[in-house]
């Protein structure tokens, strides 16, 4: 009981603690949910359109599009720049892809299924497919067939582990394809929508066909603004303030960095001539020597002995009359030879045989009710080595069998051609190249230009003396792949955005160069500065000024002869001008202000002062006549100015479609 009062008695106390302890459990909990969600959101590459781009969707749309380049190309090793260029398809697809969505989902816009299938398996698929090399037939066509059996080759299981992988690849090539093409086609669908809405009416077709029929002549006295001496206005600052906020639309920008670097080049020294001659010298012993010429060429060559047949057609020129001299035999070795940096030796491996040069083949057919189809003629040269070997080994008739991505293929050797000499030749070419010390030296020569030289005057000052070109790069975005044509720059892109202005950079090694750059702008506002766009600026202010200054001259001028006299310059003349011209004269050229005044005027009237768009004008209303014509049409007129614009549709639609999907783009911290 007395246990019970005590409880009574500081329960105000524990309901406190109590309700303290319940708040931080709720508390943490939230805390820990929410950190769960902002290290999500940290995981993002992007938004569009409302929709979170996370990091494994990127990712997988990435090794989706990397199986696609090794399928079409062939390769499976890609460097800096097909890397960029990937990560930045998967990019644009992404924004066209959730852009369209979003659009469609107001507007009831998709690809059915149906469609889909029709565009992608139906008799007439989309070029997407057709254009694949994929689906080709033995003459270089689309086959319908090879992509149904490509298809059906999806479905296969199997326990072999290269084959599964094989399989998994093609499955991702095909659903890539299918994912374009209806892409392509929702996106053909958005723009034909819109080109129907955009139409002329009554009234325009009505305006722009009147504006032809009545043309008049005119007389005039031009002066361009080109012609006033500088000296003669003035632009001020808030001249120039005034232009740019009116012009501040214009000018909006995305954070970007400038940056100027220097190159330190990494090229072969003294010492690594000295020792590529030494080397190709003792090579050059050995290739007379050995026993195992593929071991000696494969080892140190930068071509690689692969057995292949050369005629003295194909065989590289330097080699033709060493290959292929009288008494030429097997054993017999060129004489060492050494020009643009390139070392280089052949030996003689096998001659005195003969070959045919070119081959006709067959591709059989491999299922029912399919055709033979005859190839044509090739080279060796041109057929891949696992066909060329048994085809030009062959005789008239033979049928050989060879794999081909998941299935087989045979052919027949229709016929062959006549026997020529061949040779076998391995060849050691050998360019010289840095070595780890001379990169070292070279390294810590612009180590050394970074610790003297930590300012941008520093920088600048040091590059001259040193005779090394300073290269500015401008507008470089969070997302730029690389500086300029510098091999793998990305991380120099990084650097800049946390560097400050005037900061020098640590060493970068890009490619065969050491970079040391600096940073000469940051631009993080929503539009450029006026200062950045001061030139521009200047150029159009001080066209307006000029301008303003010959309307003075013209003030108190009412005839043309006047302004001829003040201007000195001739009175020039126009005949026929009408409304819908698109030039004023030979000289002005496309100037719509001076074009519409002198339409307004009446016969002998004189206009005020005319400022166009380089140049002020002074002109005189002349006779107007009533163009003979054929009759108004309606309708084609509106056919006419719809066309006018319908070519920039697909353009201007598609970016401010993506404009609107309020983009929100990290690429930048995952690359």
């Amino acid at each position: 009981m007395a246990t019970l009062q005590k409880i009574r008695n500081h329960g105000v106390l524990l309901l406190v603690i109590v309700g303290a302890a319940m708040l931080a459990f709720i508390l943490g909990d939230f805390l820990n949910s929410g950190s769960s969600f902002f290290n999500r959101s940290r995981e993002n590459v992007g938004t569009i359109a409302g929709h979170d781009v996370h990091y494994t969707e990127y990712e997988a749309a990435k090794d989706q599009l990397t199986d696609v380049y090794k399928i079409e190309t062939g390769r499976s090793d890609f460097d800096e720049e097909i890397s960029a260029q990937i990560r930045s398809q998967v990019w644009q697809m992404m924004l066209m892809d959730y852009s369209l969505r979003a659009e469609g989902k107001k507007i009831g816009l998709d690809v059915t299924k149906d469609e889909l299938s029709q565009l992608c398996i139906g008799e007439h698929p989309h070029e997407l497919i057709t254009s694949r090399r994929a689906f080709y037939d033995e003459t270089g066509r689309f086959s319908r067939d090879n992509l149904v059996r490509f298809l059906a080759s999806l479905e296969q299981e199997t326990d072999n582990q290269e084959q599964a992988a094989n399989l998994k690849q093609a499955k991702s090539y095909w659903l890539y394809w299918e994912n374009a093409v209806r892409l392509t086609y929702m996106q053909e669908k958005y723009i034909t929508l819109l080109q129907s809405l955009v139409k002329a009416n009554s009234l325009e077709a009505r305006f722009a066909f009147d504006s032809r029929q009545q043309t008049t002549g005119i007389q005039y006295v031009m002066q361009n603004t080109f012609a006033v001496a500088d000296s003669l206005v003035k632009v001020t600052n808030r001249d120039l303030k005034k232009l740019y906020d009116e012009r501040k639309p214009l000018y909006k920008q995305t954070p970007n960095r400038a940056i100027a670097y220097v190159a330190f080049d990494v090229k072969p020294s003294e010492t690594d001539y000295e020792a590529a001659d030494k080397l190709m010298k003792q090579l050059e012993q050995e290739l007379k020597t050995t026993d195992d010429v593929a071991l000696v060429v494969n080892t140190n060559s930068d071509i690689m002995y692969d057995g292949r047949d050369y005629s003295a057609a194909t065989i590289p020129a330097e080699y033709k009359d060493f290959a292929f001299a009288k008494g030429a035999k097997a054993g017999d070795v060129s004489v060492l030879s050494f020009e643009n940096d390139k070392y280089s030796i052949a030996r003689i491996v096998e001659t005195g045989y003969s070959l045919p040069d070119s081959v006709c083949l067959k591709a059989i057919a491999t299922q029912e009710g399919q055709e033979d189809v005859e190839l044509g003629w090739f080279q060796a040269t041109e057929l891949n080595k696992s066909i060329a070997e048994p085809a030009f080994h062959g005789k008239r008739g033979t049928r050989f069998t060879v794999a081909q991505g998941l299935g087989e293929q045979t052919f027949e050797v229709i016929d062959i051609a006549p026997a020529t000499p061949k040779a076998k030749v391995a060849i050691l070419e050998r360019t010289v190249t840095p070595s780890s010390k001379t990169y070292s030296t070279t390294y810590n020569a612009a180590k050394q230009f970074v610790v003297n030289n930590n300012t941008e005057e520093l920088f600048r000052n040091a590059a001259a003396e040193a005779g090394l070109t300073v290269n500015p790069q401008f507008n470089l975005t969070q997302n730029t792949e690389k500086v300029g044509e510098l091999k793998a720059s990305r991380p120099i892109v990084r650097w800049a955005f946390e560097a400050k202005e005037g900061q020098v950079s640590d060493v970068f090694e890009c490619g065969n160069q050491f970079i040391v750059a600096v940073v000469t702008e940051t631009n993080d506002g929503d539009y450029r500065s006026l200062e950045s766009v001061k030139a521009e600026l200047m150029a159009e202010a001080t066209n307006n000024a000029k301008a303003e200054y010959l309307v003075k001259q013209l003030k108190d001028v009412t005839t043309l002869e006047e302004a001829a006299q003040v201007l000195d310059r001739p009175i020039e003349t126009i005949d026929n001008l009408s409304f819908g011209a698109y030039r004023f004269g030979n000289r002005a050229g496309n100037d719509p202000a001076a074009i519409g005044a002198a339409i307004a005027l009446d016969e002998n009237e004189v206009s005020a002062p005319v400022q166009g768009r380089s140049a002020v004008y002074l002109i005189q209303g002349g006779h107007k006549s009533e163009v003979d014509e054929t009759t108004f049409d309606a309708e084609t007129e509106k056919q006419q100015l719809a066309s006018r614009v319908a070519y920039t549709i697909p353009y201007q639609a598609i970016t401010l479609l993506q404009e609107a999907a309020d983009v929100v783009d990290n690429r930048y911290n995952f690359q």
